[in-house]
């Protein structure tokens, strides 16, 4: 071994444990993509196939719930667009919140360049999506090219291996965040039909409830649970649609840990003292935690480690797999399949609402993302992050067309019982999305040394 090639010994595990969490973050991401689109070509297949039908009236049976006289039910599409994409919401939540406080977006230096990237590639679509339908009755989804598919996109990104940076894949997600968060805000302002007042009086009594609760270092999942399955019905027949309530409960899960740092590390300290003496005085023939005495230490270890954690941590980790491997897949076979005959793919192409989605994703974020973030770098309130350079800016902003999920979603809001043009919009977002992902992939691939000037760059 060469003396350059001679590694520093202690480094290499600080290094990877520096980058265990963002690097299980890239791998759930990416299985989750995988699924997504595996359930997507099934989705695909079902409805061209001769069980459309049966699966169209198994997505519109109702079911629900009675209380006393009153009877509760929607259709099993409303149930998943509502009820099982408020936990997708609520994952987004902790997330957003995650990186506000303590991620990537908590850094001004870090924000404005993501920030800048996010708002072109909110703002251009938009405008040329309108552009392309003022005056129609497909204006109403002006919001479907706004959003970007993080799951999609950083799948992607993890399929080039070492031609992606790491910096790509934070700025990505940034970049998505964000995205989402404008997202949330049009369908929160935007795609709401009628208000009813008592119902948004009770949602905010609730939602206060869940900020004192936090306020007093109540930590236990069970009352957040109660109180946000109330929030979720309360918002449901607010008029609002019910998946903001994932959001608002988000906002108010704890992000702090429950004792002082210097507590934590009195108490682990002594439990570690006591379990490594029991270890060490155990018999001769007798293996680790064959005690019942060791295996109560080791979960008072677990547990006090536990709580060196946030609960916004723990339950964001514990939401992950579901949402990824289930909430996700059932959304996209309950919404993605389409008839692609010659008569619809017919219609789509000569539609403007295809169009509009089509050149809002791919140019409007193809252009939007990277032209803002040079304008931050030529105006030096911005620089590129370190390892990143204008291509790679290029090739993120085609990822960043990859709409899917939450352009899906605001589909069915924006057209609600319009199925034809539900049919042509969800066309378009799949194709578009395919496009663009090839087309990022490919921008990637050709894209030149990672290295970028000294002064356009900060650290990490």
């Amino acid at each position: 071994m060469h003396k350059e090639e001679v590694a520093v010994p202690g480094i290499e595990k600080k290094v990877e444990k520096l980058l265990n969490p963002f690097q299980r973050f890239i791998a759930d991401q990416t299985t989750s993509s995988k699924v997504l689109l595996l359930t997507t070509v099934v989705a695909l297949a079902f409805a061209n196939s001769g069980f459309a039908e049966q699966v169209y009236a198994g997505l519109h049976s109702m079911f629900g719930f009675a209380i006393n006289d009153n009877l509760y039910q929607m259709s099993v599409l409303h149930w998943v667009n509502d009820g099982l994409m408020a936990l997708f919401f609520l994952l987004l939540g902790m997330e957003i919140k995650r990186e506000v406080l303590v991620g990537d977006l908590s850094s001004p230096s870090n924000l404005i360049p993501v920030l800048a990237a996010a708002a072109g590639g909110m703002f251009f679509p938009a405008i040329i999506f309108a552009t392309l339908n003022l005056g129609t009755p497909y204006i109403a989804g002006w919001g479907i090219p706004m959003a970007t598919d993080t799951a999609f996109a950083v799948g992607i990104l993890a399929l080039l291996g070492s031609r992606a940076p790491l910096a790509a894949f934070s700025f990505l997600t940034g970049l998505a965040i964000i995205d989402d968060i404008g997202a949330i805000m049009v369908i929160a302002i935007f795609y709401t039909d009628s208000i009813n007042a008592l119902y948004i009086a009770l949602s905010a009594v609730l939602t206060a409830l869940l900020f004192v609760l936090n306020y007093l270092g109540i930590r236990r999942p069970f009352w957040y649970l109660v109180i946000g399955v109330l929030l979720w019905l309360s918002v449901l027949s607010s008029g609002i649609h019910a998946t903001i309530a994932g959001i608002l409960i988000a906002a108010a899960i704890p992000a702090r840990p429950k004792y002082k740092a210097s507590v934590m590390v009195e108490r682990l300290a002594k439990v570690t003292q006591r379990f490594q003496r029991l270890v060490i005085n155990r018999g001769a023939n007798q293996p680790v935690l064959a005690s019942k005495t060791q295996h109560q230490l080791a979960d008072e270890l677990k547990n006090t480690a536990n709580q060196a954690t946030t609960p916004l941590r723990r339950w964001e980790k514990l939401l992950h797999t579901p949402v990824g491997l289930l909430v996700l897949p059932v959304f996209a076979f309950s919404n993605a399949g389409v008839q692609l005959d010659a008569s619809s793919l017919s219609s789509t192409l000569n539609s403007t609402l295809a169009w509009g989605i089509f050149l809002g994703l791919v140019v409007g974020k193809g252009i939007g993302i990277p032209l803002m973030v040079w304008l931050t770098i030529k105006t030096g309130i911005g620089k590129l992050p370190q390892g990143l350079n204008m291509w790679h800016m290029v090739g993120l902003g085609m990822l960043g067309g990859i709409g899917f999920t939450m352009s899906i979603f605001i589909t069915g809001l924006g057209f609600a019982g319009d199925l034809a043009t539900q049919e042509i919009a969800k066309t378009a977002i799949l194709f578009t999305s395919l496009f663009a992902g090839v087309l990022g992939y490919i921008l990637f691939k050709v894209a030149p040394s990672n290295k970028v000037k000294k002064g356009n760059q900060y650290a990490g």
